[in-house]
């Protein structure tokens, strides 16, 4: 097989034991890689009994998956995975960095992780093998001082083994802080840092194994590609067409802090009780003129260098370090709560990467939170501390409180979904009325209510990563904007920001063709492969369980906040009515291949080849 390196590694935490496994040509073509084939792996393995498996018990499994792109298409990525402690289904969760190229230059296309260790381990993976190491000395480390410890102690190591090379660089390193340790339900899986794979919630999964870390470093090279020549053309006209994207490479992200609320009312502003603002202090040019040390901060071969090193010069928050902010942390951790200054947002979003909690997933929840305590269901006496729009300092004491899993902290540290039971439960009041998520996992930043965003007025409803802005329904199926399109970036693993450019996303297909050897057929993808994938993952979330099952006649729903008209804005009083969404999703339904509940149907399972998801969905038909 070209463009793969054809071994796995998996490791049993519980036995100690490691071993290489291959999967069959068919899987592999059939699945690619990333996200798809860990969908694959998870219900082949676990599929039979989905709903009584705890996302945070030893039987979960955690996958990291690199993909046959990763390393030739610009811009490297990985793929974590495993059953959601958020949702309860599948999530394919990715995130930029090194590792997955080093780990395929050590000769794995991936890791298949399961079981629990007795104490606290990190994996070390080189071209020799794998290895479990302990990690005592290193639980409890933030992101700045772990990285630290590790990048010495793993290059001291690989030189004590080959003193004959020159000096070693730093491995790359995927890890979990605090959060992840206290088995948070909204803690990330962290990278470079500030790099993280939030969605799902799989810091917490690392954290139930008691896995630290793991740490990879190749000598090798990627593996061999089908037509090598195709693929530096390949490579050389995608980078030529970014480099043409100047905006994205100029500003990063960062841009729509500003732009996003201004001019489409659709940014979260204190809970999403607003979507709009004017508030031009919180311009990209102010972040890039006070905080920016770097502008051009880029991950293995990407053209875009969308990344912007940021520290904080001057004040009380002097020395925090991170990057833009981009625009998801600078909405979640700025405008959602009531904050617009630069040095705050950087301030807090410097503290959830040291402490490994997820910009997104803590942001809603800090929003949320927030907005109980203006309405009163919450009280200074409960937190211990007053909680007010744009204090950043308090907002960093919530995020201490959650961490300490003491009192309200310990609520909270189970995610806004669950929180929000409990705290009905305890106050006497509907708490989910302010709670901002989809299937259990907080909203990505771009609202639906003003109609100017990407996510159409279903594009939450119905996705089976639920929240996942990265990943939302569309119709047509087959458009840049589908779902069905970000699986295929998900599971070749690699940026997909670097196919926005016009032409890009026309080359893709040819890409995959001259990296495996395989056609890849657009027809054939939208109509069969991706299909598979969706309702493995569809089926893996209505399924759920043990604590939540989504049942899609009822939890196929936009959140609340997102029925009440928009209050400010040019588009002031814009809201989707229920009817139409209704209308929206039963259209989806339709043109995905589900019944009219929102189930995937038998007769398209069995076309498909998914006879054991069949069979499996009966019980819920």
């Amino acid at each position: 097989m070209r463009g793969y390196a054809g071994k796995f590694l998996e490791v049993d935490l519980s036995s100690g034991d490691v071993k290489e496994v291959r999967f069959p040509e068919e899987v592999l073509r059939d699945y690619i890689g990333g996200r798809g084939l860990a969908a694959k792996v998870l219900w082949d393995r676990l599929g039979d009994h989905w709903e009584e498996i705890d996302p945070l018990g030893e039987e979960n499994m955690l996958t990291v998956f690199a993909g046959p792109l990763t390393g030739y298409f610009p811009g490297g990525r990985v793929c974590i995975s495993g059953k959601s402690p958020q949702s309860n289904g599948i999530t394919g969760s990715t995130m930029g960095g090194e590792f997955g190229v080093e780990l395929r230059c050590a000769g794995y296309d991936g890791l298949i992780i399961t079981g629990r260790a007795e104490r606290p381990v990190y994996l070390l993976i080189t071209d020799e093998g794998c290895e479990i190491r302990d990690a005592s000395h290193l639980w409890g480390l933030g992101s700045i001082e772990l990285l630290k410890r590790l990048n010495r102690e793993v290059r001291e190591e690989l030189e004590h083994r080959h003193p004959r090379r020159r000096e070693w660089r730093e491995p790359a390193v995927i890890h979990i802080g605090p959060a992840g340790e206290k088995l948070i339900r909204v803690a990330a899986v962290v990278g470079k840092y500030s790099h993280a794979g939030g969605y799902g919630g799989y810091g917490a999964v690392m954290g139930s194994k008691n896995l630290k870390a793991i740490a990879v470093k190749g000598t090798g090279p990627l593996p061999e590609p089908a037509h090598p020549e195709r693929v530096y053309e390949l490579i050389d006209r995608v980078c030529q067409l970014c480099f043409a994207s100047d905006m994205l490479r100029r500003w990063g992200t960062g841009y729509l802090g500003y732009e996003v609320g201004y001019s489409l009312s659709s940014e979260p502003v204190r809970n999403w009780q607003e979507e709009w603002h004017d508030r031009r202090e919180y311009g990209v040019d102010r972040f890039e003129r006070r905080l920016w040390v770097k502008r051009y901060w880029a991950d293995f071969g990407c053209p875009t260098s969308c990344l912007k090193l940021a520290t904080i010069r001057v004040g009380p928050y002097k020395g925090a370090i991170t990057d833009n902010p981009d625009y998801e942390l600078q909405a979640y951790l700025g405008t959602n709560l009531g904050i617009f200054d630069p040095e705050a947002n950087a301030y807090l979003s410097a503290l959830v990467d040291e402490l490994g909690f997820c910009g997104i997933q803590t942001g809603n929840l800090l929003g949320f939170t927030a907005e109980l305590y203006q309405r009163g269901i919450i009280t200074e006496e409960d937190l211990g501390f007053k909680l007010e729009w744009g204090d950043a300092d308090a907002f960093a004491k919530l995020l201490h409180l959650i961490l300490s899993r003491e009192g309200i902290g310990d609520i909270l540290a189970e995610g806004t979904y669950r929180a929000a039971l409990k705290i009905s439960e305890m106050k006497g009041v509907d708490a989910l009325r302010y709670a901002v998520v989809a299937k259990g996992i907080g909203i990505g930043a771009h609202g639906i209510r003003s109609g100017r965003d990407y996510p159409a007025i279903h594009s939450y409803c119905c996705s089976v990563q639920g929240g996942d802005h990265t990943s939302i329904a569309y119709t047509p199926i087959n458009e840049l904007r589908s779902e069905l399109t970000t699986i295929l970036h998900d599971s070749g693993v690699y940026c997909m920001f670097n196919i926005y450019p016009p032409g890009v996303l026309d080359l893709l297909w040819d890409f995959f063709t001259a990296v495996r050897g395989w056609k890849l057929d657009p027809e054939e993808w939208y109509s069969t492969q991706a299909r598979r994938i969706i309702h493995i993952q569809r089926a893996a979330l209505l399924l759920g369980g043990p604590d939540v099952r989504w049942r899609p006649w009822i939890d196929d729903v936009n959140p609340p906040r997102f029925y009440e008209p928009l209050p400010t804005g040019p588009w002031r009083g814009k809201a989707p009515e229920k009817g139409e969404v209704e209308e929206a999703v039963k259209r989806y339904y339709n043109e995905i291949g589900w019944d009219e509940r929102g189930i995937p149907k038998s007769e398209e399972l069995r076309r498909l080849g998914l006879e054991s998801v069949d069979r499996k969905l009966e019980e819920i038909r």
